[in-house]
């Protein structure tokens, strides 16, 4: 179960902050439903608030995971991630992680300042304070995710084309990709549903079995929320779906079976 709420935030989550019309607005809520097979793994929720930071109203978007039955006996995971970022250009201002994963703790709040492209993280487990340097148009692994939903190449990728971002997480930059796949009708609890597939490139290693193990299908809507995960990971597959919603911004669009 590590990492599951991780991955579902990184897209349940990119060069320019190019700005259109907001697919998403305050009082959106989803959950995802995490599962193998049948059996109900955990579930992780985005939910986006009100706020005020530096004298300005912002985002304030708050991310859980958690597990729940067998999986929580035998890995529990109570995850909480959250960013504040500006309304207009997307840009954040602070983050918070916040996470238990089966014993592996992490307390720490990043604050932003986009004119000097540095970050201050405060950990407050090991009591310690960093700055670090960062590129131009930085984003946190949570304003990422409603950064892409904006993107205005999200819905003109050509299969096989990818979009880039900077995403500072765990005291670095990193260089993120998502690549588009295709498109596709997917099956759901709320009807059939018109898919854009996505494969973010992650690393490969002791959790992935490799470089392109996580697809995701968002909806091909103005909404672009998350209807499906799939993660084959180094010891089986998991998958995510969307399980509720209110809040959004734009109509959910589903099919009728003629």
């Amino acid at each position: 179960m590590k990492k599951i709420a991780l991955l579902l935030i990184l897209f349940v989550t990119t060069n320019s902050f190019v700005v259109q019309e907001n697919a998403y607005t305050t009082g959106e809520w989803f959950k995802l439903r995490i599962h193998y097979g049948m059996v109900n793994a955990g579930y992780a929720s985005l939910e986006i608030k009100d706020a005020v930071k530096n004298n300005k109203k912002v985002h304030h978007v708050v991310g859980k995971g958690w597990t729940v039955g067998m999986a929580k006996f035998f890995f529990e995971v109570d995850d909480n991630y959250e960013s504040y970022f500006d309304k207009q250009t997307g840009k954040p201002y602070q983050f918070v992680r916040k996470i238990d994963e089966g014993g592996y703790t992490k307390n720490q709040e990043g604050f932003f300042n986009q004119e000097r492209n540095t970050v201050l993280v405060k950990d407050y487990k090991h009591k310690t304070e960093k700055t670090f340097s960062v590129p131009e148009d930085i984003q946190d692994i949570v304003s990422s995710f409603y950064y892409l939903r904006n993107h205005p190449k999200i819905d003109k990728l050509k299969v096989g084309e990818s979009i880039a971002i900077d995403m500072f997480f765990d005291d670095e930059t990193t260089k993120f990709k998502l690549k588009f796949v295709g498109r596709e009708d997917i099956k759901t609890k709320f009807g059939k549903v018109s898919c854009m597939i996505f494969r973010p490139y992650v690393q490969a290693g002791r959790v992935f079995k490799e470089e392109e193990s996580l697809t995701v299908w968002i909806s091909d809507d103005d909404n672009k929320i998350p209807i499906r995960l799939k993660a084959s990971l180094a010891v089986g597959s998991i998958k995510a779906d969307l399980e509720a919603f209110k809040g959004l911004k734009h109509s959910f669009k589903v099919k009728v079976d003629k």
